[in-house]
């Protein structure tokens, strides 16, 4: 492509892109003969003049960055799609796995369960009973503890402690000070250091909280 080539080629890019810059069918011509100046150019086959030469080699060397960013950014696109499409999939099967495990520490209570509804009850004591229903809670302890819950149990005498207990109401107990338990309605849970349930206690009122009702 010669000088006078280029220059023809440029002042068409330039009186189009000044007189008709919305139609879509100048501005499709004018992008495909800057994409035909773009290969000429990085192919050296873009005649120019000798002083032009530097400018071209700048000009190529920008396409080739412009074309090298775009295949990375592509190339980020995909990466970071496919990170999502895992990161779903992981979450997910975290999600299954974690009630598999509930759902396989809880069938062996259903097992007890159903031996319990086999047995006579005309033949079964209140005795055995009990037995059952103690031996039933104990397996659901541990299986609790298995996944990290333990029993927060206070003692009539504990002091009253805010994070672990709520107060359920005021009770007077003799030899117990006040700000102390008085008697506990239930037990708490905590998963690992969270409180999941305060253990509900009465508590022994102060002398002043007395009055006060008074």
């Amino acid at each position: 492509m010669s000088k006078e080539d280029l220059n023809d080629i440029t002042e068409t890019i330039e009186h189009d892109a000044e007189n008709q810059p919305d139609e879509g069918g100048n501005n499709e011509e004018r992008a495909l003969r800057i994409d035909a100046i773009c290969q000429l150019a990085r192919s050296g086959e873009l005649e120019v003049p000798p002083e032009m030469e530097e400018v071209i080699e700048a000009f190529v060397h920008t396409i080739e960055q412009r074309d090298e960013n775009q295949a990375k950014l592509i190339r980020a696109i995909a990466d970071h799609q496919n990170f999502q499409r895992r990161a779903m999939l992981n979450e997910r099967e975290a999600r299954t796995s974690a009630t598999q495990g509930v759902v396989q520490g809880l069938i062996p209570l259903m097992d007890q369960f159903d031996m319990a509804l086999l047995l006579d009850p005309e033949k079964v004591s209140a005795q055995t009973v009990m037995d059952g229903v103690k031996m039933t809670r104990d397996e659901f302890v541990r299986i609790l503890n298995g996944y990290g819950v333990s029993v927060i149990s206070p003692k009539v005498g504990d002091e009253f402690e805010p994070g672990i207990h709520e107060a359920m109401m005021q009770q007077p107990a003799e030899g117990i000070d006040p700000g102390h338990i008085a008697f506990v309605m239930s037990v708490g849970y905590k998963l690992g250091e969270r409180v999941i349930r305060p253990a509900k206690v009465a508590v022994v009122p102060t002398p002043e909280q007395t009055e006060e009702e008074g």
